[in-house]
């Protein structure tokens, strides 16, 4: 079973309109057994409204002026503490964690509590990891740094667990566009404009010799983000040699809106990598291509979704930070947070599958250590989940437990989207290829799938043939078959056709048809019709088929070494 079949158990949070001021329900929206589908209300309480102040006098200051507790109350100091080591832990590394402990046990209460304990039951007997999202439906919750709850000290937080793979998602989308996963990793990389000159446009150095050390500076940093990227695939390819993913980047540095919707309307790329300016704002931030150009979160979707990008990464600050109303509340006097505006959650709700943005701001040298661990587990395969866990993990060994750095990267998820960019190594199928020979001088008898009894369909034309190259076709309603059929009772991946070599009793070849369905496949027989479920049968000429059903159209198998009769 492949990782991107893990079972999921998604969250929401929303505020209550209730007398309470700081009424919230949480409940469970997505849950791997029926009865997980749970929910709890509770208070937000003082003591979490003070952590969180305190987070952000010690993590972010500067972020003080736009993102307001629930409560204006002076914080509390975690008690000094041990870590295992038996050494005392520090300020900010007892913050980090008395913060994350208070997140947990104020999300997973009551029935939330047991309905997780369960899915992760079932998680570990399928022996795969639990996803975990979150749906954070109150606008003033969404700056919180969720990734960092952890159940109680000495046990990890939710983002670095390789068991509880976490990503936040949101319900209000447009539905996830089909695509396949992909056997390349085709990054289209843009560089806007970076932040400092953004704020320093009227710099006293004369305007021509600044932009030529610009744009050297992003030449350079284009270079440097691309040997990353593929020097990645290289190590894949010496470590995992049969399942290395070729990588490929496409550089455009400080393009116009037209020239980077050229590029992205190729059709080539699967993966969106932005460094350069951003800010907040109601429609999905402002990404700077260029000093005066900008485009914004909305306008990017469109394209995105458009050219059937899969990802988008925004080394960027505020990707995935709400706009801020500049008109304090009149009782209040909090700044209040614009629902659904920040990048990452427009891109999502457009449809683009994940986005990869940050919470805060963040340095070069943290970011490009992220994105090279970040890269390396998607060239090996990983979902891009579990990439994300693997690279914060990477920050947190680089940058301690007491820094912000591994909290910074925000995953957003699509609710149905399995988080598989690229197709994993189990999965991967060798072929023979066509006109294979076994031994010397020996070529394998070529095979159809066609209407039965050589009759015309209704448009009086011949009728369809399928060949079954190479030896081996795969059959199901799924757009990736080799032979798609369409009908309702057939299975997305339904069976797979293949020819296995003879022994020294029988050299001929022999043909199987193999049954991965969820009904089954008809096999006529001498006796009538038979059911083959999960099974391997033998096939014969002349043999008919129906996939999923007896009322689905028969299909008649056909082998001759020479050319079908028709």
């Amino acid at each position: 079973m492949s990782r991107s079949d893990s079972p999921c158990l998604s969250l929401a949070i929303a505020r209550l309109s209730t007398s309470e001021v700081n009424h919230f329900a949480t409940w469970v929206v997505q849950s791997p057994y029926p009865s997980g589908y749970v929910h709890h209300d509770c208070l937000w309480p003082e003591s979490l409204s003070q952590a969180w102040q305190a987070w952000l006098e010690m993590f972010s200051p500067q972020s003080l002026a736009q993102i307001k507790p629930l409560s204006s109350s002076q914080p509390i100091i975690p008690p000094a503490s041990a870590s295992e080591s038996g050494r005392q832990l520090s300020y900010s590394s007892r913050l980090m964690q008395h913060l994350g402990i208070q997140l947990w046990q104020w999300l997973f209460q009551g029935a939330i509590q047991s309905s997780l304990h369960r899915s992760q039951g079932i998680a570990i007997g399928q022996d795969l990891p639990l996803r975990v999202r979150l749906d954070i439906r109150e606008p003033d919750l969404i700056p919180l740094p969720w990734e960092i709850m952890q159940p109680q000290a000495g046990q990890p937080a939710i983002s670095l667990s390789q068991q509880l793979l976490f990503s936040r998602t949101t319900s209000d989308v447009n539905p996830l566009p089909q695509f396949q996963s992909a056997q390349l990793l085709n990054i289209l990389l843009v560089l806007g404009q970076p932040e400092a000159d953004s704020k320093n446009n009227s710099s006293s150095q004369p305007q021509q010799k600044s932009a030529q050390i610009q744009q050297l500076q992003l030449e350079q940093e284009a270079q440097q983000l691309s040997k990353v990227f593929t020097s990645n695939s290289s190590t894949s390819e010496d470590q995992y040699p049969d399942t290395n993913v070729p990588c490929r980047v496409t550089t455009l540095i400080q393009p116009s809106v037209s020239q980077l919707i050229a590029q992205l309307e190729t059709g080539e790329h699967n993966v969106l990598f932005y460094g350069g300016h951003c800010i907040p704002a109601p429609d999905g931030g402002l990404l700077f291509l260029q000093p005066d150009v900008t485009l914004n979160g909305t306008e990017l979707a469109q394209v995105l979704v458009r050219c059937g990008v899969v990802m988008a990464v925004f080394n960027a600050c505020w990707g995935a930070h709400p706009a801020i109303n500049i008109t304090p509340d009149p009782e209040s006097s909090v700044f209040q947070a614009i629902p659904s505006s920040s990048l990452a959650k427009v891109l999502i709700h457009h449809g683009v599958p994940a986005v990869l943005g940050m919470r805060d701001s963040i340095t070069d040298q943290e970011a490009l250590s992220f994105i090279q661990a970040f890269a390396s587990a998607l060239v090996a395969r990983k979902p891009i989940d579990h990439a994300v866990a693997i690279a914060r993990q990477h920050l947190l060994t680089l940058y301690k437990f007491n820094q912000p750095a591994w909290t910074l990267p925000v995953l957003y998820m699509h609710p149905e989207f399995s988080g598989e960019l690229i197709q994993p190594a189990e999965e991967i199928r060798t072929e023979l290829p066509a006109n294979s020979q076994t031994w010397l001088g020996y070529v394998s008898p070529r095979a159809w799938l066609r209407l039965p009894g050589n009759l015309e369909n209704s448009s009086g034309s011949a009728p369809q043939l399928w060949a079954i190259e190479a030896g081996s076709v795969r059959v199901g309603r799924g757009e990736d078959n080799d032979i798609v059929i369409s009908e309702q009772w057939v299975s997305s991946k339904h069976a797979e056709i293949f020819c296995r070599n003879g022994n020294d009793d029988n050299p001929q070849p022999t043909f199987f048809l193999r049954d991965f369905s969820r009904y089954g496949t008809l096999v006529s027989a001498e006796s009538g019709w038979q059911r083959v479920h999960h099974q391997e049968v033998v096939l014969k000429s002349g043999t008919q088929l129906k996939f999923g059903s007896s009322q689905g159209q028969a299909l008649e198998f056909v082998i001759d070494p020479a050319s079908p009769s028709i």
